[in-house]
């Protein structure tokens, strides 16, 4: 059976669980640039997979799902460079860290499976 909408991708509802995590996890950060950026980096991973999937093409959904593999790899990036700034523990940045894991190996897989049915 084919996804018919975007809300039923696995990989849509971890990345909007990832937001949601980013969102609590850094909500007291005082250091807003910081914030800001985390937050619009981690809600742009299942932004973009939202949208290509309404793209008329799988060509265009693939190159969203690698925008969206991109911000995932920013929030990672971010996550590592919170530790080194003291905003977040390393056993909670290691948590966080594989989260973002799973996200891009789903990513990966979901690309590899478009290329495979095209």
């Amino acid at each position: 059976m084919a996804v018919q909408k975007f809300e039923d991708l696995i990989v849509w509802q971890k990345a909007q669980e990832l937001a949601v995590l980013i969102y609590k996890e850094f909500e007291r950060c005082t250091d807003f640039g910081f914030r800001d950026q985390i937050r619009r980096a981690s809600v742009s991973v299942s932004n973009n997979i939202a949208e290509g999937f309404e793209r008329s093409s799988n060509a265009d959904f693939s190159k969203f799902l690698f925008y969206a593999l991109g911000s995932n790899s920013e929030v990672r990036s971010m996550i590592y460079l919170s530790v080194k700034l003291n905003l977040l523990a390393k056993g909670r940045a290691d948590e966080i860290i594989g989260i973002t894991h799973e996200v891009s190996k789903l990513l990966y897989g979901l690309i590899k499976s478009m290329k495979t049915n095209s």
